[in-house]
């Protein structure tokens, strides 16, 4: 692996093993790690009931354990094994590849261990094998590696439900060569600021901090705590404070709901408004609440506009119409609410520290990554920064940067003090360049001919 590459990720040496704290699940021998891993044979994870050192070695492992092994004998089988002991050897060629990462997820619930394939966890599922006596205390999640070195980024522990299925298949796979599809996503993601925002971490596990479970099914939905909380009242403070439990709540409408949260539109079978209206009105999203009373009361006044089958779309119009189309103004979420989480740092999930200031905020990655594609690709491509709590930036105007803070959570560029304004539009204008936000960079533009049209 070159230099270039070793920086972007977790690199595991031959015969060594990566553990971190936060790399357990929620409920001991009950969990679901998504990743993405680049090698020539022999991804292996491992999960234990206890972290274990760097020079850990399953093979020299007399503690209860689990060890799954993608790509082992030069990349042509899968492997897992109890407490060292080879319980599957199976077929699986080309598992592995060294060409581009691959992305993977493995689950275990009472001793049932599902291994996938593919960006969607719970998804592609290629194998699948139930411990007649199962080790429910693992917990801990190992990466590590035979012996060659394997690179890991993405790494995420996801929460598993009971009825979470899976649909029986087996493996046939052949090495695959070119882009993964991350690369090709994320290149699509940092072409430009059009057509990237917000509606791009709809249902997406990346930055993911709290999680629906939906139905009789327990589908598990994936959201974001900075976003519910500022476009209405959800409850986090429970028991099971990383879960929000719909039993009743079909999927379609629980998905309109979000869609309209985070794309500012969503369509829904006129025979579900009712629904989608009671669901509003359960989380407080008073915008939702408004325009699904208001067609359902279109309806009883003329029946005949009524069609079960057909479907409505919901449209959500900001109060500011000239922010139109800058978030978070054109989405139904109160900017007062997210401006007053930068201040108190509610939900904040990474702190920012400016080389020569110290620790200047505490932000939220979500909001960070819609406005920034830089940003975007240090949260979610596997660099240091993605699992990491705090950054810390270099040759940046901290004042400016704090303005540029602001704008993020706002939308607007709010410098009130003209003397103040003419000298932190130059450094606001190269930081808005440097983290690609063009929003920002145009209104810096605007402000600095105004500036110049008055000299």
């Amino acid at each position: 692996m070159d230099e270039k590459k070793q920086k972007k990720f977790l690199t595991v040496a031959p015969f060594e093993c990566a553990w971190r704290e936060e790399l357990r699940f929620i409920e001991a021998g009950r969990g679901c790690v998504a990743f993405e891993a680049f090698a020539h044979n022999d991804v292996t994870l491992v999960f234990r009931e206890q972290v274990g050192s760097q020079h850990y070695h399953y093979k020299m492992d007399n503690s209860p354990n689990y060890t799954v092994i993608l790509g082992s004998h030069r990349n042509r089988r899968l492997k897992i094994e109890v407490n060292g002991k080879t319980v599957v050897d199976a077929a699986g060629i080309g598992l592995c590849s060294s060409s581009a990462f691959q992305s993977y997820w493995i689950s275990i619930y009472d001793g049932l261990i599902s291994i996938g394939k593919g960006r969607h966890p719970f998804q592609d599922l290629v194998f699948q094998w139930r411990d007649s006596k199962p080790n429910c205390s693992v917990q801990y999640v190992g990466l590590s590696s035979w012996d060659k070195h394997v690179g890991y980024r993405n790494v995420n522990i996801l929460p598993l439900t009971q009825h979470q299925n899976f649909p029986r298949c087996h493996i046939d796979y052949k090495e695959g060569a070119g882009e993964d599809d991350d690369d090709r996503e994320n290149k699509e993601r940092t072409d430009g600021h059009e057509g990237w925002g917000l509606q791009n971490f709809l249902e997406s596990w990346e930055l993911s901090d709290i999680f629906f479970i939906v139905g009789k099914e327990e589908t598990i939905v994936p959201a974001h705590r900075i976003i519910l909380a500022s476009s209405g009242n959800f409850s986090f403070n429970s028991s099971d404070g990383s879960f929000i439990h719909l039993p009743s709540v079909a999927y379609s409408i629980l998905h309109a709901c979000l869609k309209y949260i985070y794309n500012g539109r969503a369509q829904i079978v006129e025979s579900e408004l009712g629904s989608l209206r009671d669901l509003s009105v359960q989380f407080q999203i008073a915008p939702l609440t408004k325009h699904c009373e208001e067609i359902i009361d279109r309806f009883k006044i003329n029946k005949k506009l009524f069609d079960s089958g057909k479907k409505v779309e919901l449209v959500y119009f900001g109060p500011r119409v000239q922010q139109c189309g800058i978030f978070p103004s054109e989405l139904p979420l109160d900017i007062q609410k997210l401006r007053h989480f930068l201040i108190t740092c509610d939900h904040t999930d990474v702190s920012i520290h400016i080389n020569g200031h110290g620790l200047i905020a505490r932000a939220h990655k979500l909001i960070l990554s819609v406005w920034s594609a830089p940003f975007a690709k240090m949260f979610t491509n596997g660099m240091l920064e993605t699992n990491a709590s705090e950054i810390s930036l270099s040759d940046v105007s901290a004042d400016s940067f704090l303005v540029l803070l602001q704008f993020m959570y706002s939308g607007r560029l709010d410098i009130e003090d003209e003397t103040r304004m003419g000298s932190l539009l130059v450094p606001l204008l190269m930081l808005a360049d440097q983290f690609g936000i063009k929003p920002l960079h145009q209104e810096c533009c605007n402000c600095l001919l105004q500036l110049l049209s008055e000299g």
